[in-house]
């Protein structure tokens, strides 16, 4: 099913790494409103067919307009068949093909589909012609390929990072294990973003109940993952700005705050979504026999209900911003203080400003406006993608890889493999040294008593 208008800028604040699920590949064009002058005609249409026809007593679905195309006035039990659109936001599509909708017997409109509408071929036309009607579907690329890349290797840096500090028990602390929860947030929000996308792309599953609890745990763990954020953000204000000992707060507390707020958000918004009706979401609830298998998930396309989970995620932003502005006074209050160079100061600061503004999100508010048009808009686009697929690969990078007591562990188990093994290897040498000895002797045990008994004593 054809996917319904987005809001100018797809990447909102909280969903910024689900909402760029929309620019992978060139149908993230579907997502921008057709030509007005097809709207008018349409809606002119629709008046002349009420005038005509006040009563709709006749077996007849009454013309509508779906955002993309107009659909006539149609008999019941019938499906309306038109070539698709030639050209949507300055984007070529193929009009050899048909799109297609149904006209029930009860005389409601199903869904329109349009999975058989395709942009004309990329391969046909080169990037490099930055002439403003290709330059938006390159832009769409690049940044599907970077967030795709990027992703990966954050995933991968992650899964590595907790291995890491669940395998050493002299790592086990509670800012470790703030920070295992952090990463696991990241881990499983980054899976089942590429894995629904992928879904998504290749299955098409539409409203199933597959479709269901994907866009739930998705927007459950991205939620998770702000608000383990927040715990990261209060752990260190509590320690350096109110010098108070962050481990004296039960981890319970972080628990709750990490996982029982966002699953009472997304229960209201589950419970919301499940219960709005076509005005509310912009889309059909119903799920037509011919467009069973549509592009995108309708639980995953936006509305406004999507606030229940942006509100609270924009909220923890903005704390975090607080704790970041107050935990950096305090330090650079600390090395003004301290006799050492300004320069060496100024350096200090910088260095823990760059390892926080990841660890407490910081990164979302700073890509959160750019250009809308030109060169610049797109150029803004790749920088963004960027900057967020690669946040996780950041924050497993400052926080494990990087930390001292880390890289210490790990020295500590290398430097005891190694001793293990050159023992191990010391005494197979020492065991078969003996054993050649033992065997090759040239008077063996039994030569030697029979050389005792055959010898003559003296007196």
């Amino acid at each position: 099913m054809f996917q319904t208008n987005l809001k100018k800028n797809p990447e909102r604040l909280f969903l910024v790494a689900f909402t760029n699920l929309t620019l992978i590949g060139a149908d993230e064009h579907l997502l921008l409103r057709t030509n007005s002058s097809i709207e008018l005609s349409c809606l002119a249409e629709i008046e002349a067919d009420k005038i005509l026809h006040p009563k709709n007593d006749s077996e007849y679905c009454r013309p509508n307009f779906d955002e993309v195309l107009c659909w006539p006035r149609t008999k019941f039990d019938t499906t309306v068949v038109q070539p698709c659109f030639s050209e949507f936001h300055n984007v070529k599509y193929d009009v050899t093909n048909n799109a297609t909708r149904y006209c029930s017997v009860t005389g409601q409109w199903d869904l329109s589909n349009y999975l058989n509408c395709h942009p004309i071929s990329p391969m046909n036309r080169s990037c490099s012609e930055w002439d403003f009607s290709w330059d938006i579907r390159c832009s769409a690329y690049a940044t599907s390929i970077i967030y795709y890349i990027g992703y990966t290797i954050s995933l991968i840096a992650l899964i590595l990072a907790v291995i890491v500090f669940m395998n050493f028990k002299e790592l086990r602390c509670l800012r470790n294990t703030i920070h295992i929860n952090l990463f696991l947030t990241y881990i499983l929000s980054i899976f089942l973003w590429i894995l629904t996308l992928t879904l998504q792309m290749f299955l098409g599953n539409g409203s199933t109940v597959g479709c269901i609890f994907s866009a739930i745990f998705l927007h459950y763990f991205m939620l998770t993952n702000f608000f383990w954020m927040l715990v990261e953000g209060l752990y260190l204000y509590m320690l350096v700005v109110q010098t108070f000992s962050g481990d004296n707060i039960r981890f319970n507390l972080y628990f709750i705050i990490g996982y029982g707020f966002p699953s009472i958000f997304v229960g209201f918004w589950t419970i919301f979504k499940a219960l709005q009706t076509e005005s509310d979401n912009e889309i059909a609830a119903s799920t037509p026999s011919e467009t069973e298998s549509r592009l995108v998930c309708s639980w995953m396309r936006e509305s406004n209900i999507d606030w229940i989970i942006q509100g609270p995620a924009c909220g923890v932003l903005i704390i975090n911003l607080i704790f970041l502005i107050r935990i950096m006074w305090v330090l650079i209050t600390k090395l003004r203080s301290a006799n050492t160079v300004e320069t060496r100061q100024y350096r200090k600061a910088s260095k823990a400003l760059l390892v926080l503004i990841p660890l407490l999100g910081i990164t979302y508010l700073v890509v959160i406006a750019g250009p809308s048009t030109g060169v610049e808009s797109h150029i803004f686009a790749i920088l963004r993608a960027v900057l967020l697929s690669i946040q996780g690969f950041c924050v497993a990078l400052f926080y494990c890889f990087f930390n001292s007591e880390v890289r210490q562990a790990l020295k500590h188990r290398f430097h005891r493999l190694r001793d293990s093994r050159t023992l191990s290897a010391s005494n197979s040498i020492r065991s078969r040294r003996y054993t050649m000895s033992k065997d090759y002797s040239p008077r063996s045990r039994t030569e030697s008593i029979r050389l005792t008994t055959t010898l003559p004593l003296t007196s």
